[in-house]
């Protein structure tokens, strides 16, 4: 088998945006806006909200812009009684004008003349940038945009997230402030800080009052130590969407990821784009990264104070090879964690809608092996593994199945057993093959080489749909929770 290094890897290209999503600071600067009206006043509140000094340049204010002046939420807002000028931009920060036809134009040339960003308010052609749709839970603020193509969908996703978060959450991003200065001082920059935050964060989303006196110093008050983490992740069976939430919680505050070539790149993107990925996964057949190499990888990069996250297709613990890695980390006492997937067999079976047990044909399931350690086929019970009324599901075994075969026949197997062979479950490059146990071997030419394949024999294999039913390798929608 030829052996290949660990190869790095990068997340693919952000996809083309029509603008830059920014923060843009205005505390305690100028900002200059044109005109009255609803439009006006929106706008002069916001900017006053993010602690700006507002200008408003407006012959007619009336009451409200005049309100908004004596008491502003934050910052400041002057009201000038009078039309703008083209020098009232010199050092603004930035322009809004609510303005019409030829004044909206010229405002735009004036503040562009001035270097300065600007906005007519209904005018996308004539500004420099937009305001997106606030969720504003300060100091957590979350803006969404459209491109102006589809504001009403800009207000339902808001809608959304106002339902998901909390007014609570701004209190407990505030008492973070307190804190920063402290987790600072006590943890260097990486995982084991990144651990912290996320524990906190945890907390925050899950709350649902403001923290009490002493709560958050609480969930501060055992830091983690500084050594590095592994956790191992298990990817399921394909479908990105088949990705837990902690899985993807423990993506998001990776260092380094060594994962494995079943992984479908879209679950990769759920990873921080800072993180460092490295493919170090082994083919059936085809080049491999030595298991003792990947040991030593993840230990040497946990000992640096790494979070190393190994990600593996399906669930770490099923055929995953999890016990020589924990086994490793272990040995030089690196702190483990382990987040389980959706194995291969149920991924497979829920495409199908073929249930793994049943009442009147499968009272068990088991897995089994298609190859040994050193590639060949493995030394099974083989009696075990040919009662009708079990499901048996074969791992890794397309390659070897020309060879198994013959070996369950001897052990009594009836050639007339239902069977089935899945490749690339959940997928939309899922396959299927179902046919008598005797014939598999030659219908397993049929399915596409290089993609996972798994094959169910006796139990409950029998009554997978047949090829072309309406069941047949049906799209599956899976929420898991933690």
């Amino acid at each position: 088998m030829m052996q290949v290094p660990p190869i790095d890897t990068r997340p693919a290209r952000l996809a083309p945006m029509p603008s830059l999503p920014v923060f843009f600071s205005l505390n305690g600067r100028r900002a200059i806006v044109a005109g009255n009206g609803d439009a006006a006043l929106w706008k002069a509140e916001m900017l006053a909200a993010a602690g700006a000094h507002v200008e408003v340049y407006a012959e007619d204010a009336g009451d409200d812009l005049s309100t908004l002046g004596a008491g502003p939420p934050a910052g400041r807002v002057d009201i000038v009684a009078r039309s703008w000028q083209a020098d009232d931009l010199q050092g603004a920060a930035i322009a809004i004008g609510a303005l019409e036809d030829d004044e909206a134009e010229a405002f735009a040339q004036a503040a562009r003349a001035h270097g300065v960003p600007v906005n007519i308010v209904d005018h996308p052609q004539l500004s420099d940038f937009s305001f997106g749709t606030l969720v504003n839970r300060a100091p957590v603020t979350i803006a969404i945009g459209t491109d102006g193509t589809a504001p009403v969908l800009g207000q339902a996703i808001r809608a959304k997230i106002e339902a998901l978060l909390h007014p609570s959450l701004g209190a407990w991003a505030e008492a973070s402030r307190r804190l920063r200065d402290s987790v600072k001082a006590r943890l260097p920059m990486g995982g084991a800080r990144r651990s912290l935050w996320q524990r906190f964060a945890a907390a925050a989303l899950a709350a649902r009052a403001a923290p009490k006196d002493g709560e958050v110093e609480e969930l501060f008050a055992e830091m983690p130590a500084t050594a590095g983490l592994v956790t191992l992740v298990g990817g399921g069976p394909g479908d990105p969407e088949l990705l837990t939430l902690k899985g993807m919680r423990a993506l998001q505050s990776a260092d380094v990821i060594l994962y494995d070539r079943l992984v479908a790149p879209e679950i990769l993107e759920f990873a921080r784009r800072e993180a460092k990925r490295m493919l170090v996964g082994k083919s059936g057949g085809g080049p491999q990264c030595k298991q003792d190499e990947i040991n030593a990888l993840m230990v040497q990069l946990a000992k640096s104070g790494k979070h190393v996250v190994r990600l593996k297709g399906g669930d770490p613990m099923v055929f995953g090879r999890a016990a020589e890695e924990l086994n490793a980390c272990r040995e030089q006492g690196i702190a483990t964690q382990i987040v389980p997937g959706i194995t291969a067999a149920l991924g497979a079976a829920a495409a199908l809608q073929m249930p793994l047990t049943d009442r009147d044909c499968a009272d068990r399931v088991q897995f089994a092996t298609g190859h040994s350690r050193s590639g060949s086929v493995p030394d099974h019970d083989w009696a075990t593994l040919v009662d009708p009324a079990v499901t048996t599901v074969f791992y890794m075994a397309a390659h070897k199945f020309g060879e198994i075969m013959p070996r369950l026949l001897s052990a009594g197997l009836d050639p007339d057993t239902g069977a089935v062979a899945v490749v690339a479950a959940t997928t939309p490059r899922q396959q299927f093959v179902k046919c008598r146990a005797g014939d598999l071997p030659e219908r397993l030419s049929e399915c596409e080489k290089g993609q996972p394949c798994l094959i169910m024999i006796g139990g409950t294999a029998a009554r997978a749909p047949q090829q072309g039913s309406e069941n047949a390798g049906v799209n599956i929608s899976v929420s898991i929770t933690g």
